[in-house]
């Protein structure tokens, strides 16, 4: 029987949690649904990543505003999916922050990735009508920059391609503390679809270089402490490396993308079965891997038609 496409049959609702995981800073997470991020400064509060809506968005705030009242002055978008962006306007802030490839890509492949991501993930994208546009930035940077929220420094770097060519962190110094993005995943798939696998590995160990004391991951719970921290990014490095190689194996003797498919699967199933969205990004993820690994270094264009007929040939 063909699986239901994406995630078209989770409508049933998360339970959101608000961790603080360090001093100030908070992480949003929603059982294996997008994370947003909270840096409180002293005269000011960040945000990192938009959620999919200003409804989600909202969500967003009423916490924030249990924990301060000082106003969101900066949000940060960690790449240009638009289940991390659209909710953007809710925030009202006056600086919107993405690396400069990011942006690129919102001009590249943003409306396209939005109708593709409409149709994954209908409950995310309850209240759509409200969503006003793409998401700009009014701020982009290259490799690095720092943001002072009073005397609280937050870094926004790139530290190398991995979920996307566009990927950035928030790392803020005085807790050591860092807000991932998709870069690393706690017990949730990792959606590579527009991902590079063989630059992916060497960003974890870039963050890993950091030896941070939390982590607040792309999807999953927040992480507290070394331990739990270094256990994402060994997860999420097991997940790629189990993903592309018996894909690649497959791709370079000129195997076919349903061999590739059912090498993942015998590989990927007995680990990461359980994990949130595996089933959704599986097919996703697949598809991507063989591509890289015949040499197509930038990522096709996901496209509402794209993904149907992907999901057809795998997944049906």
């Amino acid at each position: 029987m063909a699986k239901e496409f994406a995630s078209q049959g989770d409508m049933t609702e998360k339970t959101i949690s608000f961790t603080e995981i360090g001093r100030d800073l908070w992480a949003f997470t929603a059982e294996g649904d997008p994370n947003s991020g909270v840096i409180i400064g002293e005269d000011a509060v960040m945000v990192i990543e938009a959620q999919a809506t200003p409804r989600l968005a909202g969500k967003v705030i009423e916490k924030i505003r249990t924990v301060t009242d000082k106003p969101i002055t900066h949000l940060v978008l960690s790449h240009y999916h638009a289940v991390r962006v659209l909710g953007a306007s809710a925030f009202n802030a006056p600086n919107i922050v993405m690396s400069e490839k990011a942006r690129a890509m919102v001009a590249e492949r943003g409306k396209e990735d939005w109708e593709s991501e409409f149709g994954r993930f209908p409950r995310l994208f309850q209240g759509h009508e409200s969503i006003p546009g793409l998401t700009w930035p009014t701020t982009t940077f290259g490799d690095r920059m720092s943001v002072y929220l009073g005397k609280r420094r937050v870094d926004l770097m790139f530290v190398g391609r991995a979920h996307t060519a566009g990927d950035i962190v928030a790392h803020v110094p005085d807790e050591n503390v860092m807000f991932t993005g998709d870069i690393v995943e706690y017990h949730s798939a990792c959606y590579c679809g527009d991902g590079h696998f063989n630059d992916w590995p060497a960003t974890l160990e870039a963050i890993r270089s950091f030896d941070l004391d939390a982590i607040a991951p792309g999807r999953g719970d927040a992480l507290v402490g070394r331990e739990m921290a270094n256990s994402a990014l060994d997860l999420t490095a097991d997940f790629i490396r189990s993903t592309y190689e018996p894909v690649a194996k497959v791709a370079v003797r000129g195997g076919t993308l349903r061999e590739a498919w059912d090498a993942c699967r015998a590989v990927c199933d007995p680990k990461f079965s359980s994990y949130a969205i595996y089933e959704h990004c599986l097919p996703f993820n697949v598809a991507r891997a063989y591509d890289e690994a015949q040499g197509i270094d930038t990522p096709r264009i996901w496209t509402a038609a794209r993904d149907k007929e992907m999901w057809e040939a795998l997944q049906g």
